[in-house]
C-alpha cells in the first residue's frame, strides 16, 4: 500500500492534520479549562471581599457579639451556593458547611478586623461545575476527532488524486513513446509551475534523444554507404580478374586498385573507430611536453607535396618557440585533418596558411584557405560525421567527412575548441583554441 505514492502523500497529510488538530484541541482545553478557573477565582475574591467588608457592620449592629455577626454574614452569603465560614484563631464562630470527603474544591479567604480582634473569613466551593463543562468539551473532541480524521484522509485521498493525476497523464503519454515517434512531446494542460519544469525538462529530453536518434540512424547509413563503396569496388575487381584468364600487367592493375580500395576502407574504420572509442570515453591521452611550433612546421613539410602538386602556395607561421603539454599524436593529426581538408578545397594558385598564435590562457591555431568556401548555412555543421556542404565536397576529393569531426574531438579532448568562418568563393578560417 505505502508503496503508492498517493497512499503515501495521502498517509503523511493525515498524520500532519491529526498532530495540527491534536495540538490544537490540547491548547483550546488548557486555555477554556484557565479561563473558566480564573473566572471563577474572580467570583471568590469578589465574594470574599464583600464579606470582609459586611463582617465589621454586623459587629457593630450586634453590641461586639461576634457569634451573632458571624452568623448573620454566613446567611446572608450563603445565598450564592458557596461554603462560609468565619473564624477567630483556630476557632469556628459561624459556618455554612464543609465540602464532600475528597470532593475537589477551591476557595479564598481574608481577613477582617472589628473591635480590636481579628477574624478571617473563607469561602470555598466545589469545582464539580467545571469539570462538568471541561468533561463535555473532552467529549466532543474524542468524538469528533475520528470524524474530522475521517473526512481529513478523504480530503487528502482526493487532493492527492487530482494532484497526481497530470503524472498519470504524462505516464500515458511516455509509455506511447517509441523510438519510432520520438517528435511526440509530452502535453498537460494548465500545469502548475513545478510541473510545468517537468514537463518542459522531459520535452528536452525527448528532442535530445530525438536528435541522438537521427544523427545515429544518419551515421549508420552514411557508415553503411561509405563502407559499400570501397567493398563494391574490391569485389567487382576481383570479380573482373577471376572472370577470365589475363596477363599479368592486368592482374597487377587489379590488384593496384584493390589495394588503393583496401587502403580507404582501412582509414575508414579506423578513424570510425577512433571516434566511437572518444564516444565511449576509452581513449586517454599520451601527454608530454614539446614544442608546437616544430610539429606545426613538421606537419606543413609533410603537406607541402600535395600543396605543390595542386599548385598552391602553402605558408607556415610557426616563429619562436611554444611550449604545450598535450598529446603530440593526436594533435599531429588534427593539424593534418585541417591542412589537407584547406588544399583538398582549394583551387589551383589559391594560397593556405596556418599560423600560431600564443595568448595568456590559450593557443590559437589559425588554418586559413582562399577555397570554394562554405555557406552560412552550412558552416554550424561542417562537425558532424559524414557531413558534406555540398558536391564539390565529394567522395572523388578522398574524404569521408569524418576530418572535421575528429579535428572537433582532439580540441574537446584538450579542453579547447574549434571554430569555423568562411564565405563563399572567398575562402574559409578554421580556429582551434587549446588551453595551456
Amino acid at each position: 500500500m505505502f508503496r503508492s505514492f498517493r497512499s503515501r502523500l495521502t498517509t503523511l497529510y493525515l498524520v500532519l492534520f491529526s498532530l495540527l488538530f491534536i495540538l490544537f484541541s490540547l491548547f483550546l482545553y488548557g486555555e477554556l479549562s484557565r479561563s473558566l478557573l480564573l473566572r471563577l477565582d474572580q467570583t471568590l475574591a469578589s465574594e470574599v471581599d464583600t464579606a470582609a467588608g459586611l463582617f465589621p457592620d454586623e459587629f457593630q449592629e450586634m453590641r461586639g457579639d461576634a457569634l451573632l455577626a458571624a452568623r448573620e454574614v454566613v446567611n446572608e452569603m450563603k445565598v450564592h451556593g458557596d461554603l462560609v465560614t468565619v473564624r477567630e484563631g483556630g476557632k469556628v464562630l459561624a459556618s455554612s458547611g464543609q465540602p464532600a470527603p475528597g470532593a475537589r474544591t477551591r476557595g479564598a479567604s481574608r481577613i477582617a478586623e472589628a473591635g480590636g480582634r481579628t477574624f478571617e473569613i473563607e469561602i470555598v466551593t466545589s469545582l464539580d461545575p467545571i469539570d462538568a463543562e471541561l468533561a463535555v468539551v473532552r467529549r466532543i473532541i474524542f468524538i469528533g476527532l475520528p470524524l474530522v480524521l475521517g473526512l481529513a484522509g478523504f480530503g487528502g485521498y482526493v487532493l492527492a488524486t487530482r494532484t497526481l493525476r497530470p503524472l498519470a497523464s504524462m505516464a500515458e503519454q511516455a509509455h506511447r513513446i517509441t523510438g519510432t515517434n520520438l517528435e511526440t512531446r509530452i502535453q498537460v494542460e494548465n500545469a502548475a509551475s513545478e510541473l510545468a519544469v517537468l514537463v518542459a525538462s522531459f520535452n528536452e529530453l525527448l528532442s535530445r534523444l530525438d536528435h541522438s536518434f537521427d544523427t545515429m540512424r544518419r551515421f549508420v547509413a552514411d557508415a553503411s554507404h561509405e563502407l559499400r563503396t570501397p567493398i563494391s569496388v574490391i569485389r567487382g575487381e576481383a570479380d573482373v580478374a577471376l572472370s577470365q584468364q589475363r596477363g599479368n600487367g592486368e592482374y597487377r592493375e587489379s590488384l593496384g586498385i584493390v589495394l588503393d580500395e583496401s587502403r580507404r576502407l582501412s582509414r575508414l574504420v579506423d578513424d570510425l573507430l577512433n571516434l566511437a572509442r572518444a564516444d565511449a570515453g576509452h581513449v586517454k591521452l599520451q601527454t608530454h611536453d614539446f614544442y608546437l611550433n616544430e610539429l606545426l612546421t613538421e606537419c606543413c613539410r609533410s603537406v607541402q607535396g600535395l600543396a605543390g602538386t595542386r599548385q598552391l602556395t602553402l605558408e607556415c607561421r610557426a616563429d619562436g618557440d611554444l611550449q604545450f603539454t598535450g598529446d603530440e599524436q593526436l594533435l599531429r593529426r588534427l593539424m593534418i585533418n585541417l591542412l589537407d581538408n584547406a588544399i583538398r578545397y582549394t583551387p589551383a594558385g589559391g594560397r593556405v596558411t596556418a599560423s600560431l598564435e600564443a595568448g595568456p590562457e590559450s593557443v590559437l591555431l589559425r588554418v586559413t584557405d582562399t577555397g570554394i568556401g562554405i555557406g552560412p548555412e552550412d558552416a554550424a555543421r561542417v562537425f558532424e560525421r559524414f557531413y558534406r556542404a555540398d558536391e564539390a565536397r565529394s567522395r572523388q576529393d578522398g574524404g569521408f567527412g569524418l576530418g572535421l569531426a575528429i579535428v572537433k574531438w582532439i580540441a574537446e579532448a584538450h579542453r579547447g575548441t574549434v571554430e569555423c568562418s568562411s564565405e563563399r568563393g572567398r575562402g574559409t578560417s578554421f580556429t582551434v583554441a587549446l588551453t595551456r
